[in-house]
């Protein structure tokens, strides 16, 4: 397990909100796992900075994974490899969060989302 617990910060928590409204996804979740797969696709390191986890937007690490929880485990173990970082469990908790938060600004700060659609053609690459 990455992390127990996930806490999002209050910025987070409104591009999320903005973008169940958009896509009609439901379950926060379900836009986080889109979100942390979005920023592993960059293949580069994200900012470094301090997440705020200050909004009441809460999720164990088996809600965030669900029955593919140890995939996205194996995905972001392997990212960190990749990237010649430490694997050790505080780095692989500290590159989760800083990819979630990343990938769910990267999400929310493109203009092209804007339905359901949207988000699928992002994720086959159209």
């Amino acid at each position: 397990m990455v992390v127990k617990q996930i806490k999002l910060s209050s910025q987070s928590k409104e591009k999320l909100s903005r973008l169940k409204g958009k896509t009609g996804i439901k379950n926060w979740n379900i836009l986080c796992r889109w979100a942390f797969c979005y920023s592993l696709s960059e293949r580069t390191l994200p900012t470094d900075i301090p997440i705020n986890a200050d909004s009441n937007l809460e999720m164990s690490w088996y809600t965030f994974g669900g029955e593919y929880s140890d995939m996205y485990e194996a995905l972001i173990k392997g990212w960190c490899k990749d990237m010649g970082l430490p694997t050790d469990s505080d780095n692989i908790a500290k590159y989760f969060r800083l990819h979630l938060e990343r990938g769910i600004s990267y999400l929310a700060g493109t203009n092209f989302i804007k339905s359901l659609d949207d988000l699928l053609k992002l994720g086959v690459g159209e």
